[in-house]
């Protein structure tokens, strides 16, 4: 008689296999992560070429690009407002506080949330009734913690990539418009402390808002004033119009949160040797981080309001390349806010054709050593050529550098 075996594995054999499942398990992870990461990369682009196309849209129907710095405001608009600060906050007018993005709205495919935002809102987050005016109220103000447009997260504003959500951001934003290559008037533009027209003597302005504004913001952008194609003498394939940013996680990463407290003077791009020493992309311990330090900041983190036109929420200078250190006196202030992104070796950023560029972090930026221009005077860069080489000609709109460099 013959005895059947049994047909089967045995338990070194079972063992083996598992083991080769494993490795190959190990060899493949990397490779399905990378195509993740080269899948959410080319979405976050997509997204930044809807922006542009929303910019072009915008300017065959209006001759202009959306401006920085726009709203409403309660009085003449150039006229003395005594006891007015941009800071302050009311409900029947929100000081000419949104940000660019705001008009793109129905150029983006959002119209519905366009006219929540451009007609009276009768009832906040909240559900309770309130007389929200067209516009809004401040948005980084108290009563813009219940204003339903500007807390609305929006996809096209988001990329995939980056992992911050919820509060107490906003309806978060990683695009911002590009101001130039100088941090000075950022905030301000044009205009004073109390939002008039060239305020000799006022505040910081001892040379007058609208001659600072003009020498120093040489980006597409310009805060309070409207500016076109026209104006980007540079070329628009040449000149940057807006850049990626990563939202603050409440980690103290150097791109996404500023050194502070460095004082109206001081917007210094020496900001090196503040990192930890044992994580160089995080500031070390006891550096001033406002958003972290004090509770009254944690509404300024980097990107967390789309609809305010605050620097540190939709504003990027060419000053420290992508990923580089962002340095300012507070975190609601203007500074060096630098373009950075949750991708690997760089960050993207749209030119004024419409065309969406991957710059990497080791893109030529010329003397990183030199002091950037303080708001206490004037610019001693008059009409030269940027002082931060390739990155910084990139961000000006009229400076008649030629770019010769692949970027």
């Amino acid at each position: 008689m013959y005895r059947h075996r049994k047909i089967g594995f045995t338990l070194v054999e079972l063992l083996v296999v598992i083991a080769i499942i494993g490795v190959l398990v190990g060899l493949l992870l990397p490779a399905v992560q990378a195509a993740r990461e080269a899948a959410r990369r080319m979405s976050c682009s997509n997204n930044f070429k809807q922006l542009g196309l929303g910019l072009h849209n915008y300017h065959s129907a209006y001759n202009k690009l959306p401006m920085q710095g726009t709203g409403t405001l309660n009085g003449p608009v150039n006229g003395p407002m005594a006891e007015f600060s941009i800071f302050s906050t009311f409900i029947d007018n929100n000081a000419m506080q949104l940000s660019a993005l705001s008009g793109l709205l129905p150029f983006i495919e959002q119209q519905a949330i366009w006219e929540q935002l451009s007609n009276p809102l009768l009832v906040d987050a909240n559900g309770t009734t309130i007389n929200f005016p067209a516009m809004g109220p401040v948005p980084h103000g108290v009563d813009g913690a219940f204003y339903t447009p500007g807390l609305t997260e929006i996809a096209t504003l988001r990329c995939p990539s980056d992992p911050g959500s919820g509060l107490p951001g906003r309806g978060r934003t990683n695009y911002a418009v590009c101001q130039g290559d100088s941090p000075v008037v950022m905030l301000y533009g044009n205009r004073g402390t109390r939002l008039e027209v060239d305020e000799p003597g006022h505040g910081w302005f001892t040379w007058g808002g609208a001659r600072s504004s003009q020498v120093s913001e040489r980006g597409v952008f310009k805060m309070h004033q409207q500016t076109g194609f026209r104006d980007i003498l540079d070329g628009t394939s040449n000149t940057i119009a807006m850049g990626e940013i990563a939202t603050y996680l409440g980690d103290r990463a150097t791109n996404s949160s500023p050194r502070t407290g460095q004082g109206a003077s001081g917007f210094v791009t020496r900001c090196d040797g503040k990192q930890d020493p044992n994580r160089p992309q995080f500031w070390a311990p006891g550096e001033a981080v406002d958003v972290e330090d004090d509770p009254a900041y944690t509404i300024y983190g980097r990107g967390y309001q789309w609809l305010s036109s605050l620097p540190s929420q939709t504003g990027v200078v060419t000053v420290k390349p992508p990923n580089g250190l962002n340095c300012a006196a507070n975190s609601k202030d203007e500074g060096v806010w630098s373009v950075a992104s949750r991708h690997q070796g760089g960050a993207h950023v749209l030119m004024a054709d419409g065309a969406v560029k991957f710059i990497t972090d080791s893109i030529e930026a010329g003397n990183q050593n030199l002091p950037t221009p303080t708001r206490t005077g004037p610019d001693t860069n008059i009409g030269g050529m940027s002082l931060y080489g390739l990155w910084g000609s990139l961000g000006t709109r009229a400076s008649k550098e030629v770019i010769s460099e692949d970027f």
